[in-house]
């Protein structure tokens, strides 16, 4: 059959040079004129990564925003097997692991999405494929045959839309092979960690090729639950993906991908990190409560189990001068949670005090039932000159169900620990069901172009439409007979809301030569409003979230030295955001409401600088390292203190800033707060990776030894700036060694995970149950102790 346009343009002399980098960057067709002409210039070949952060194929070192690319060697390296993960190889990247998925959530620069909500979008957009994930808790995946992950820092809006506006995480799954091929490899580590994967690709026809990828892992839990003698916290999960890539004609290539995963987790149950309660600690039993405790005691496991599926066509057609890319998906994603809150070993209510708000909670459960269709069509040049441009639009339709319901118990009168007896128990219950459509509809555009010599002007701008319709009812009680649990009495409603917004960028590049550059930027990001579908929500007297915009000021320089051995980038960023959305605490505990609602903070900034650096002085040594300091803070007013300052807050007049105080007698506390630090955001993060690798003399096989180090400075996880909830500086050591064939076909890899043992937490948060001010829960990694493992791979 007669080749393509496409592959004749990397025929001849630049095949050979070309196939490395092609594959490193799993291009498509669309992108495989400016990769060929990137390689056939001399002294890059084989150190250029290619990047695709603004819609098209250009080297890392070209373009004029801040941009980590992982690739897929370096997640191997790295046993870096999740996106949660990736935290490790991106110290601008931080991510705060919730009960559930719901409430994770990934931060670039110190800006994220510090709510769990789901009628509100993430500040950190991922996109997989070129597929936006809907929510964020789609992001939290297991990475499978990933060629490339791309990280981009700052607000990403003009190209990659509304919910964009602390940056992206774009990760890029390898494409079917021109020549058959296959992959696999098997970790196994300690505390009964089973993971396996495997690949296959080749061509079918000589214009149809296929490839498909499974993987499997079994990972125990970390945490002993002495109620149910069983570890919890653990996880099994599977998926499969498929691609089918066909040349329909010379110059119109089309890619279909589907993909289904499925995760079933007792996870994330925290454990008592302090007890100061004497009371509580006779109910929870054995355990002691300290910030190294992986024992927990409950008769309800705690779970979070999900499955998704993703579907996208993407179709190529190069025009010659231009190529018009068009991707349709549709993406579906289900999550049924349960978390228990009194966190005690008892399956029937206790007396644990008159005036306790409950006596037993373990009936907590959610879902999120989740689809949408997307279209995106655009065009971009294909030869890299004096002027360049992408334009598109994009459509995306959204509809998320929101069930939840939640039942405790409270004990009027008995005795201490004691079963309660029927005629003294109350029980409390109620349950929302929320719907929100959601429709977007955008056109962007983004040009280059060269002023004079190497300075150019960059220019973009995007303009949107969103309209949402958010409408459910909440009934209680909802088992008959009980009691309304308090907050939560019964209410419908329904609002439609629409926003229209234009934003954009504008910029300066100069190229000193082909190995230098320096660049500044002004960027304007919008984040859509929000709605609130949890189940405390106000659904008859409905408000939504105002949009959060950041003004966005970068100047970056990045430079490699002629021979290769040196390549740095360094950024200086500011970014001022206004009407912050947040998750602010509304709960009363002496009154036994435990509520959350989004809101919009006044005004957050994030300022600081980024150096990453490779340094290769020859072919067996490579030494990666990278710095960033983010000092990110907020103003909010009208928000809950830390409940321990409650009961001395002072009456006061006026607006007072950062106290707690009472506006008048007998009202709740408040604090005003001006120059907080943002929740889940350290001021400083440095990483290094030195790898060395080596022929073994006589043989046919090659050494290799790798050692990583995170650092991470002091953070808070609270919005309210709780000093109980603070999380120290720590610093995590991982190592690796192994041996492989020279061609590659085998591998045996040797790791060990947090190498000196450092013990930190992912979060930390107290407790409602008995109303303790200074009892506290926490969840952690199973990287939170040092544990060993061994990866064995092959390839044909």
């Amino acid at each position: 059959m007669k080749a393509s346009k496409l592959t004749q343009r990397l025929s001849g002399s630049s095949m050979i040079g070309l196939i490395a980098t092609l594959a490193a960057a799993n291009m498509t067709p669309a992108f495989a004129q400016d990769a060929a002409a990137l390689a056939a210039e001399p002294n890059n070949a084989s150190t250029d990564i290619v990047v695709t952060a603004q819609k098209r194929a250009e080297r890392l070192q070209d373009v004029p925003l801040a941009v980590t690319a992982v690739s897929a060697d370096t997640l191997a390296n790295r046993q870096i097997n999740d996106s949660a993960s990736l935290v490790q190889a991106v110290p601008s990247l931080t991510f705060q692991q919730g009960a559930t998925p719901t409430n994770s959530s990934f931060r670039i620069r110190g800006i994220g999405t510090a709510l769990f909500g789901q009628g509100v979008e993430a500040s950190v957009s991922t996109v997989v494929d070129g597929v936006v994930a809907v929510r964020q808790t789609q992001g939290f995946t297991d990475l499978a045959d990933i060629e490339r992950v791309e990280v981009l820092r700052g607000p990403q809006g003009t190209l990659f839309g509304k919910n964009a506006t602390a940056g992206v995480i774009s990760v890029t799954t390898a494409r079917p092979s021109r020549d058959f091929e296959g992959r696999g490899e098997v970790t196994i580590a300690e505390h009964g960690e089973y993971r396996a994967r495997g690949t296959v690709s080749g061509p079918i026809s000589d214009t149809l090729r296929a490839r498909v990828t499974g993987f499997y892992n079994d990972v125990r839990g970390i945490a002993r639950n002495i109620a149910t003698d069983s570890w919890d916290n653990g996880s099994k999960s599977w998926g499969v993906r498929g691609k089918l890539e066909w040349d329909a004609t010379e110059n119109l290539n089309l890619l279909f991908t589907g993909e289904y995963r499925k995760t079933d987790a007792d996870c994330c149950a925290s454990t008592w990190i302090a007890i100061n309660n004497p009371n509580l600690q006779a109910l929870v039993g054995p355990i002691n409560a300290t910030r190294e405790n992986r024992t927990l005691n409950d008769e309800t496991v705690t779970y979070s189990n999900s499955n998704q599926q993703t579907y996208s066509l993407q179709a190529d057609w190069d025009l010659g001068a231009a190529t018009i890319t068009s991707i349709t998906a549709y993406q579906d994603y289900y999550l049924e949670v349960n978390q228990p809150i009194e966190r005690i070993n008892s399956s029937v209510p206790l007396f644990v005090g008159a005036s306790a708000a409950y006596a037993d909670w373990s009936r907590n459960s959610g879902i999120v039932d989740l689809s949408a269709f997307s279209q995106e069509l655009r065009i971009a040049n294909n030869d890299s000159g004096d002027f360049n441009y992408v334009a598109g639009v994009f459509y995306m339709h959204s509809d998320i169900k929101r069930p939840f319901d939640r039942r405790r118990a409270r004990c009027t009168a008995g005795t201490f620990g004691q079963p309660c007896a029927p005629a003294n128990t109350i029980y409390q219950s109620s349950a929302s069901n929320i719907r929100l459509k959601q429709d977007s509809l955008a056109a962007f555009g983004q040009v280059e172009y060269r002023i004079v010599g190497g300075l150019k002007a960059i220019g973009g701008l995007r303009l949107q439409y969103e309209k949402g319709t958010n409408s459910g009812s909440r009934i209680s009680p909802l088992v008959s007979g009980d009691a309304v649990l308090p907050g939560n009495a019964p209410v419908s409603g329904s609002i439609t809301a629409d926003d229209t917004a234009v934003t954009g960028k504008a910029g300066l590049q100069y190229e000193f030569s082909r190995d230098a550059q320096v660049y500044a930027s002004y960027t304007r990001g919008y984040k859509g409003l929000g709605y609130e579908m949890e189940i405390g929500a106000n659904l008859a007297d409905q408000s939504v979230l105002e949009p959060e915009h950041v003004n966005a000021y970068e100047i970056g320089f990045k430079g490699r030295t002629l021979d290769g051995v040196l390549s740095f980038s360094t950024a200086l960023f500011l970014a001022d955001y206004s009407n912050l959305q947040v998750q602010a605490n509304r709960s009363d505990i002496a009154a036994g409401v435990v509520q959350f609602a989004p809101t919009n903070a006044g005004k957050s900034r994030t300022k600081g600088f980024e150096v990453e650096a490779t340094v290769r002085p020859d072919d067996n040594f490579s030494l990666t390292g990278a710095v960033t300091y983010s000092d990110a803070t907020m103003n909010i007013d009208g928000l809950n203190c830390p409940q321990q300052f409650n009961a001395s807050a002072p009456v006061l007049s006026g607006m007072p800033t950062n106290i707690c105080y009472r506006p008048a007698a007998g009202v709740t506390p408040i604090q005003n707060l001006r120059g907080a630090t943002l929740p889940v955001s350290p001021r400083w993060k440095i990483s290094f990776a030195p790898r060395y690798e080596a022929d073994i003399a006589g043989t046919n096989l090659a050494g290799f030894a790798q050692v990583g180090v995170n650092f991470q400075s002091t953070m808070n996880f609270s919005v309210e700036q709780d000093p109980l909830l603070e999380q120290p500086a720590y610093t995590l050591v991982d190592a690796s060694i192994g041996v492989k064939q020279i061609d590659g076909r085998y591998s045996l890899t040797l790791f060990v995970k947090n190498l000196f043992d450092e013990n930190y937490l992912t979060s930390i948060g107290h407790t409602s149950f008995l109303g303790g001010n200074t009892d506290l829960v926490g969840t952690f990694n199973k990287d939170a102790d040092r544990y060993f493992g061994a990866t064995l791979g092959v390839k044909f």
